[in-house]
C-alpha cells in the first residue's frame, strides 16, 4: 500500500485511473456506518444566497428563443435582467439590478 502512486500530482492534476487503481476501490456499502452518513451529508446543497428564482414556462418567438442561446451560458439570466429592466421602466420603478457591464 504504502507504494500507491498519488491520484493527484503536483499541479492537482488527476492522474488516470489505473486496474490496480480501480481494484482497491470499495463499494459505499462496504464503508462503516459513521463515514457513509458523513458522505451523504457532503451531497446536501447549501443554503441559497440570493432569493429563489420561480421555474416557468414561456412561449416564445423561435428567432428570440434562437437569439438569446445565441448570447451564451447565461442567457436566461441576462432574459431576467432585460425583463427586469423593462418592468422597471414601464412602472417608472427603479430596477434593484443592472446588467453587468462587459
Amino acid at each position: 500500500m504504502a507504494n500507491r502512486k498519488p491520484l493527484i500530482d503536483e499541479d492537482g492534476e488527476v492522474r488516470e485511473i489505473t486496474a490496480e487503481d480501480v481494484a482497491l476501490f470499495k463499494p459505499f456499502s462496504a464503508l462503516p456506518e459513521a463515514e457513509q452518513k458523513t458522505l451523504l451529508k457532503l451531497r446536501k446543497r447549501g443554503p441559497q444566497r440570493t432569493p429563489k428564482k420561480v421555474p416557468i414556462s414561456i412561449r416564445l418567438s423561435p428567432d428570440v428563443a434562437e437569439g438569446l442561446r445565441a448570447t451564451g451560458n447565461g442567457w436566461q439570466r441576462r432574459a431576467d435582467e432585460a425583463l427586469r429592466l423593462w418592468l422597471a421602466e414601464t412602472r417608472n420603478v427603479p430596477a434593484t439590478r443592472t446588467l453587468p457591464s462587459r
